[in-house]
């Protein structure tokens, strides 16, 4: 089955900030107790699509995940730095793993980043534990920025890649 990526739907907000938060939890990501703040802003879909991009992955009428992009300058970016582009908050609904849904997403955001004037490379954050999805980035080319690391909470320390357009 095809997958197609666009610009999620207000329609569908309210699922895809379900699948995003659920994907933390399910996978152990993200405590929910001691981090209801942040499962807010991951279930935040609207605000996130009125300050920038989220795009959501469908395949046969079925929504299956999404991540928010994030050009140079977004009030949405957290670590990219001028002629950066960013992505945040990939996420793949449990039933739509194993597609290719998460590396389209990916592909997508490339894609974007690209179509920018001035954009020369895309940067990422990821959790250690999230060893599937650093594989898919280092396939994709994309290298560990070690320097850039950074602590958005105390006790949590985020990975950082950034890939050459």
């Amino acid at each position: 089955m095809d997958i197609e990526i666009r610009a999620a739907l207000p329609a569908e907000y309210e699922e895809l900030g379900a699948i995003i938060a659920h994907a933390y939890l399910d996978d152990g990501l993200l405590d929910f107790e001691s981090n209801e703040a942040y499962a807010q802003v991951l279930r935040d879909v609207a605000g996130r699509a009125a300050e920038g991009e989220v795009l959501a992955a469908t395949a046969g009428g079925e929504l299956l995940g999404g991540v928010t992009f994030a050009a140079p300058g977004s009030p949405l970016a957290d670590i990219s730095g001028p002629a950066e582009a960013e992505f945040r908050m990939l996420a793949v609904a449990r039933g739509g793993r194993g597609r290719g849904a998460g590396e389209a997403l990916v592909r997508a955001c490339l894609a974007r980043a690209r179509a920018l004037e001035g954009v020369t490379h895309v940067v990422l954050s990821t959790q250690a534990s999230m060893y599937g999805a650093q594989r898919l980035y280092e396939r994709l080319g994309f290298v560990r920025t070690p320097d850039r690391d950074w602590d958005p909470v105390p006790g949590l320390t985020l990975l950082t890649y950034r890939l050459e357009l």
